[in-house]
């Protein structure tokens, strides 16, 4: 619990949008439709875009960077929209006027960073939330609650895809595919939303073994990577991260001793993407799951709690040191596949390579290009 984020119900959190491209609409529809919010101003290095995206969005005014914004009217809150190089030193901007920021995925890009951010929040009136609004949906939270009942049993075999498609035009943007602007491949900017939520769900995890490659696209990155999980439970589950999968699924399964609960969606989910089959003689499990209101996942879920944590005055949910864990396990899956070894958490520390690069600093598929042209 913190004062910090405590907030006058009364009084609209004024929002602030910094990077008004395609990801910043849907957090402008996710505000929009939370009580007690004013969309305050649109900042974008491009002025004609920021006035398009405040004209469609209804927000008051446009800037060109935050300090600008600042200086123009108040602020409490900034959604920062920008591609993933910007998210950091934006964020520690943020912090250090005071204010709350929602950071985009990844929030960072690489763990020392992710450090650097928890303590600039520590010495900051403002916080800091991640977005990962697969752990928002009521689906996520009723398998939570199940799990916490024992009605379900152990947690055993796991399986967690995101099998998406991006051709090469999608690559050729200057920002993507790289690792200094980017921080990875799938494995940190599509996959990262599914093995959050893995994460969430079963708990801290212990080690991962895993292969990654550019099998398929022109990119410094990888296109797809694989991983083996144990997690301190005792449980297993396989990870695969793809944007070269013609049939595009984000599908989680999770055996447990009493069921298998199954989820398949691609972006956002709803009750109707779960499925929940009972072992034998335990068929009252079903019973359970379909209990409860049908709330989407999706970024207006996330953006629910975060005004009610500001207006309550507790922690925003999935704060820098919850994200962590996620992130390190993304850090891990590259560090496995480039040096071929089992990594366990915590072994990635700052006398690791891979804590500040998520590549170790090694370009490992770049350079196999190189050594095959």
């Amino acid at each position: 619990m913190t004062d910090k984020n405590n907030h006058d119900a009364g009084t609209p959190l004024r929002v602030a949008f910094i990077g008004t491209g395609g990801i910043a609409n849907a957090h402008a529809e996710a505000l929009q439709q939370q009580p007690g919010v004013e969309l305050a101003a649109a900042i974008d290095i491009d002025p004609s875009r920021a006035e398009s995206f405040a004209a469609k969005w209804g927000v008051t005014r446009t800037a060109a960077n935050l300090q600008e914004a600042v200086d123009g009217g108040g602020l409490d809150v900034v959604a920062i929209c920008t591609p993933p190089s910007s998210h950091f030193p934006l964020a520690l901007e943020a912090l250090s006027l005071g204010l709350h920021a929602v950071i985009e995925k990844p929030p960072a890009l690489s763990l020392s960073q992710m450090r650097q951010l928890e303590a600039a929040e520590a010495e900051s009136e403002g916080s800091l939330s991640c977005i990962f609004q697969h752990r928002f949906g009521s689906g996520a939270q009723r398998l939570l609650a199940l799990q916490r009942s024992g009605a379900l049993g152990r947690q055993l075999v796991g399986t967690c895809n995101t099998l998406w498609f991006r051709d090469q035009p999608y690559f050729d943007v200057p920002w993507r595919g790289l690792w200094d602007v980017e921080g990875g491949g799938p494995t940190m900017g599509h996959g990262i939303h599914q093995f959050d939520l893995l994460l969430h769900l079963w708990g801290p995890w212990s080690e991962v073994t895993a292969f990654a490659g550019k099998l398929a696209r022109k990119t410094d990155t990888e296109d797809a990577s694989a991983a083996v999980v144990r997690f301190e439970s005792g449980a297993i589950a396989t990870v695969i991260n793809s944007v070269i999968s013609p049939r595009e699924t984000s599908y989680l399964r999770l055996d447990y001793e009493n069921a298998t609960v199954e989820l398949d969606h691609l972006y956002g989910y709803g009750d109707h993407n779960w499925t929940v089959t009972p072992a034998p003689g335990h068929d009252a499990v079903v019973g359970l799951w379909t209990q409860g209101e049908d709330h989407a996942s999706g970024h207006a879920a996330q953006y629910a709690a975060i005004i009610s944590s500001l207006h309550s005055g507790v922690a925003a949910p999935v704060s820098i040191t919850d994200a962590y864990a996620t992130m390190e396990l993304a850090a891990a899956i590259y560090a496995s596949s480039v040096s071929a070894r089992t990594i366990t958490r915590g072994q990635i520390d700052e006398s690791s390579p891979f804590f500040s690069r998520m590549d170790g600093h090694l370009e490992p598929w770049k350079q196999e290009e190189a050594l095959n042209a």
